[in-house]
């Protein structure tokens, strides 16, 4: 039986033709983001650093928001820069609503506008029932959700005076199905999934897109202990996704974050993107 790269090189052969594909500033086509001032919370490393230098290419003004390291989020801001971007390095907990505000505001200041927020910011604790303490759950909901929550009315008045923006909650499959021994952590991304809907159904009359992105395994270094802790943890994910990639590549995300913060989703409102490899078809 052909593999997947197969059948896209039968579907070459039979007259099949690539889909066209959006360049960055070099590339001589038309970028999806030119002059949007685009937020992502954080920025500094894994699915958000992609985000921000895909976000670069396609020709915002990125502001790169970082917390506890500021060193890895100007590395971002420099790689930005130096491949012909904008960008710019932001500190905040995310987790406490004024420094959400003071974030936005900031902003502002810089750029005199926001059109894109990437609610990305998060953190991931394995703990069963038993060992799930009360700092343990408010630690992630903190983050994961009421950080999400207060960004996002951070940014909406900007983008309801000019009836536009672009709203993208970075979920999670474990907010569509459950994972054992983290229910504090798929509560937090089920509740973004939901959220998602119920600010949609508020915001997109005043022109404001809400959409969500729910990755599956991503190679980050969130979860770098248990690749190293378990010899088989590799082959054992590939054998969960119909595509046998096993983790994705953050960069995997950065497209499919690109279309909801581009014109081309102007019609796409309370939308959840799954991008995990197929493991959702199961």
């Amino acid at each position: 039986m052909p593999n997947v790269c197969d059948y896209a090189s039968i579907r070459l052969e039979q007259g099949g033709v690539s889909p066209p594909r959006h360049r960055g500033p070099r590339g001589g086509q038309t970028v999806r983001l030119k002059g949007k001032v685009a937020i992502v919370t954080g920025g500094s490393r894994g699915i958000g650093a992609a985000i921000c230098r895909r976000f670069g290419k396609e020709g915002a003004k990125v502001a790169v928001v970082g917390h506890k390291n500021m060193t890895k989020a100007n590395e971002v801001v420099a790689e930005i820069m130096k491949a012909g971007g904008t960008a710019k390095a932001f500190k905040a907990d995310v987790a406490k609503p004024a420094q959400c505000d003071k974030l936005a505001k900031d902003v502002l200041k810089a750029w005199g506008t926001i059109d894109i927020l990437v609610n990305n910011a998060g953190i991931f604790q394995w703990a069963s029932v038993e060992d799930t303490t009360e700092k343990l759950w408010d630690d992630q909901h903190d983050l994961n959700l009421k950080g999400a929550f207060f960004m996002t009315k951070a940014v909406v008045p900007t983008m309801k005076k000019k009836r536009k923006g672009k709203i993208v909650n970075i979920t999670s499959i474990a907010g569509v199905g459950g994972f054992p021994n983290s229910a504090a952590y798929c509560a937090t991304k089920g509740g973004l999934e939901i959220m998602t809907k119920a600010l949609c159904l508020e915001l997109a009359k005043h022109g404001i897109n809400v959409n969500s992105l729910a990755p599956g395994n991503i190679r980050t270094d969130m979860n770098v202990r248990l690749r190293k802790g378990d010899k088989n943890y590799d082959k054992r994910q590939a054998s969960l996704t119909p595509s046998g990639i096993g983790h994705l590549d953050p960069n995997d995300l950065a497209g499919a974050a690109v279309y909801f913060s581009s014109d081309d989703a102007a019609q796409t409102h309370g939308a959840t993107l799954l991008v995990d490899g197929g493991w959702s078809a199961w």
